[in-house]
């Protein structure tokens, strides 16, 4: 496993990048390099300067909707997919990753049309279109998964990576999007060992967060600082470990750079006193 985070202090050459990466204490990193057309030997210096640093590229985000109900959005987003898994096979990265997209008004949110087996399809064919399009070498495509949009469980996970029938499909696992019921929340160790045991070593890429049940009616469960939550970090990090060494354990979704020092902090203990390496 290796764990990385975003890095803050700005950079304009590939050596003070990783600079910034290493003075962080992370052996993994998100792409050093925005979704846009970068010359061969920009991008080959950044490849070369992860390898010596020994920094493991996780992935690349593309973060749009290929599902959107306006055409010209829908067609702008897969393209920029393409341009984002092209990019990660020439980094080198574990992945490229998105979410599904949604069929509603807000790319990530919830709408009651993402739940059809009509929105599934199109996921089917977008993920096809995106891989076909690329047919990377040395990365995967992989979707995030959600509360309320598909893939939004280990099973559905399972049964999308058996329908798009693509090896350049890959699974990425954020396991506190699919906590989304008390249920999940008070039994996460379960669903954590459920995901590891189901995903295996499809596992590219992993994003490291927390979660908590508020006491508020109805449901409340919103994204907190590691730390501060109720995710089950030890069987995470323990679960974790038993991939292959150079799986990325990426901090994400907070604040600050302070909150992320926080959260690094809390990880590193844990792993300290349960001996697991990052």
């Amino acid at each position: 496993m290796r764990f990385g985070g975003p890095v803050f202090q700005p950079y304009t050459t590939p050596e003070e990048w990783t600079q910034a990466v290493l003075a962080k204490g992370y052996r993994a990193a998100y792409s050093p390099l925005a979704i846009e057309d970068h010359p061969a030997d920009v991008i080959q210096g950044y490849v070369q300067a992860a390898e010596q640093a020994d920094i493991v590229i996780a992935e690349v985000g593309t973060w749009c909707n290929p599902l959107s109900p306006d055409e010209a959005i829908r067609k702008a987003a897969i393209e920029r997919c393409q341009k984002g898994l092209w990019l990660a096979d020439e980094l080198g990265a574990r992945c490229c990753v998105n979410i599904a997209g949604s069929l509603g008004e807000r790319w990530d949110g919830p709408c009651a049309l993402d739940m059809t087996e009509d929105a599934y399809a199109m996921i089917i064919d977008s993920v096809q279109a995106i891989i076909d399009a690329v047919k990377p070498k040395r990365t995967f495509y992989t979707l995030e998964g959600m509360p309320w949009m598909y893939p939004d469980s280990v099973s559905c996970y399972a049964r999308m990576m058996m329908d798009i029938d693509r090896k350049e499909f890959a699974a990425h696992l954020d396991p506190v999007n699919w906590i989304n019921t008390p249920e999940k929340f008070f039994k996460n160790k379960q669903l954590l060992e459920e995901s590891f045991a189901v995903l295996g070593d499809s596992i590219r890429s992993i994003h490291a967060k927390d979660i908590l049940l508020q006491n508020d009616l109805t449901v409340h469960l919103p994204e907190v600082r590691i730390g501060l939550g109720g995710l089950d970090y030890r069987a995470f990090l323990h679960l974790a470990d038993r991939l292959p060494a150079d799986t990325p354990f990426m901090l994400e979704h907070l604040p600050a750079e302070e909150d992320y020092d926080a959260a690094a902090a809390v990880v590193r203990k844990i792993a300290a006193e349960e001996g697991i390496a990052l």
